[in-house]
Order: structure tokens, then C-alpha cells, then sequence
């Protein structure tokens, strides 16, 4: 089971679904998988394998099925879909329910909704809505900005500049989306989501100033809700005895939540300015995944020019 659920009042604000069973008592109900069925062998009798934690969603086929049946067949096959107690039931299209599939839902708590939504679109929307909101997630120290289309997440020691390097980005025309913690989601076996919670959405803490609010010093272009985690940068005190990757042939990796995420190590000293890193980072990982790779370029024609001679 999801170690994160949704309620479903929460899903009926979100997609403006109307419930037509008032006495069902929605409040009491959650949503712990983003899976969506639509029942149509369900429907047939058919029930080995039926998700009956899922929210069941019903369209033209769906209904026009139903009111084929006999009035004895359909109301057998009504109530034996009923009798799964699955969280609730969408009706797609504003469609009109049949009289049997309301007094189901009565006899059994089950709330039935209706959308304007096309069938299919709904569906679609409501897994996405699902999958980000039950996705397995974790929270981090650090900061989160997007920079030229890019997540990046900026991680170190506490004091190392990472809020002075996002203030700094922010300021050349990049966006932020989380400074100090950082929530982080898995929605899929390739993509990270982070936001920030919500009671400090927007802030930055600059140390000596304190807390400032970007989107009002700088406006609503300057901070964004969430964004993809694509690459981390790691920045540390500048150790002498320690040697930094110089040329870039070597590719670093963090591991979150089991993907792993390209990353830098970037060495802080007085003088160097981790903005503009920062942006480089950026424009050299969206090259890299346009398939040039400057480093890898450079040693290739080196050989060459060494076969050469």
C-alpha cells in the first residue's frame, strides 16, 4: 500500500467534480494509489484481478452497456460491482447515471461524481494528478532553481553560499524554486519533481539580512511552483589536498529515491562566482544531452591528431 494518499474531497476541488449522491460521506474516504479502472469486464462479471482500490471511472461505453442489459442482468451486475466496495465512482461526459447505479450507491456508501471531462481526458489527468501526489518523496537540505529550462539542486555544508549562489541566480533572470528544504518526489523511473513546502515558498534566507520574499522583491517571473530535479551541484569548501575534476570526462552521480542524478562537486574559494558556474553547469548539461559532450570532443580529436602524425 501507498505510503501517501489523497482524499477525495481533495480530488473534487481539484477537477470540479460534482457528486450526486449527497448522503455519501466523502470526507471519510482517501485515495492511496494513482491506478484508474475503468470497469468494463468488471461490468460483464468478470472480477478475478479487479482493483477495487481504485477510483472506477464510467463513460459512453460503460453506460451504453449497461442500459443493453435486461433490467434483472443489470441490476445483478450492479450490485455485484458494488460489492467490491471500491472508493467511488466517476461518471465522464455529464452523462446521466442510471436510476440502478444511484441506489447502489446509496445502499453501499459509495459515492458516484460527474465530470464534463471526456472520458479518456479525465483519466489522463486525474493518473498525473495521482501520480504526483502519491509519489514516494524526500526531503532535503539545499536549494532548488531553474536555470535556463534546468532544475538544479544545490547542496552543501550549512554557511557553504548556497542561498547567496540562488539570490545571485535569481538576479540574472533565473528562478527559484525551494531554498533550505526541498521536497522531492519519484514520479516515474526517470523523473524527480521538487517544490518547496509551503510555509516557505518563496523565501530565501540570506544570512545577516534574513528571511526575503523573492517573488515580491523581484517578481512572479522570479520563482516557480516546481520543477524537474536534472542535475545536482555540490558545493564545498576548497580543499588544496583534494583533486577536482578538471577536464570532465569522469561523469558524477547522486543517488535519489534510486535515480540517479548527473552531478558536479564544485569548490568554493573567495573570488570564484558560483552564479555563472551554476549557469555553465546548466548550458553544459543541456548540451550534453543534445549528444555533444566538449570534454569527450576534445580528447577524441587529440587522439586523432596524435594518429596523425
Amino acid at each position: 500500500m501507498n505510503a501517501f494518499s489523497v482524499s477525495l474531497q481533495q480530488i473534487i476541488d481539484q477537477f470540479n467534480l460534482t457528486p450526486l449522491c449527497e448522503e455519501n460521506r466523502i470526507g471519510d474516504i482517501t485515495i492511496n494509489t494513482a491506478d484508474v479502472n475503468r470497469p468494463g469486464l468488471q461490468l460483464t462479471g468478470f472480477m478475478e484481478f479487479f482493483g477495487y482500490n481504485r477510483i472506477q471511472v464510467m463513460g459512453n461505453a460503460e453506460i451504453a452497456y449497461l442500459k443493453s442489459l435486461t433490467i434483472d442482468e443489470r441490476l445483478k451486475r450492479i450490485d455485484d460491482f458494488f460489492q467490491k466496495h471500491f472508493p467511488c465512482m466517476v461518471i465522464a461526459r455529464n452523462l446521466e447515471p442510471l436510476p440502478e447505479l444511484l441506489e447502489a450507491s446509496r445502499r453501499y456508501n459509495i459515492p458516484i461524481l460527474r465530470t464534463d471531462d471526456y472520458t479518456s481526458a479525465f483519466i489522463a489527468g486525474l493518473f498525473r494528478y495521482l501520480n504526483v501526489h502519491l509519489a514516494p518523496r524526500v526531503t532535503t537540505h539545499g536549494v532548488l532553481v531553474e536555470v535556463y529550462g534546468e532544475g538544479i539542486l544545490i547542496q552543501g555544508e550549512s554557511g557553504v553560499g548556497k542561498s547567496e549562489t540562488a539570490l545571485e541566480i535569481v538576479k540574472r533572470g533565473h528562478r527559484l524554486i525551494a531554498d533550505d528544504l526541498v521536497e522531492i518526489r519519484r514520479v516515474s523511473d526517470t523523473t524527480l519533481l521538487g517544490n518547496s513546502p509551503d510555509i516557505i515558498r518563496h523565501f530565501i534566507e540570506i544570512r545577516g539580512i534574513g528571511l526575503l520574499d523573492v517573488k515580491n522583491l523581484y517578481g512572479v517571473g522570479s520563482v516557480k511552483m516546481q520543477e524537474n530535479v536534472n542535475l545536482v551541484i555540490n558545493l564545498e569548501v576548497w580543499d588544496r589536498a583534494k583533486n577536482y575534476e578538471r577536464v570532465g570526462i569522469t561523469e558524477e552521480y547522486t543517488d535519489i529515491l534510486g535515480i540517479k542524478v548527473p552531478s558536479h562537486t564544485i569548490p568554493v574559494r573567495p573570488g570564484r562566482n558560483l552564479a555563472i558556474i551554476v549557469e555553465v553547469a546548466a548550458m553544459n548539461y543541456r548540451q550534453k544531452e543534445m549528444g555533444y559532450n566538449a570534454a569527450k570532443y576534445l580528447v577524441n580529436k587529440a587522439f586523432e591528431d596524435i594518429g596523425d602524425k
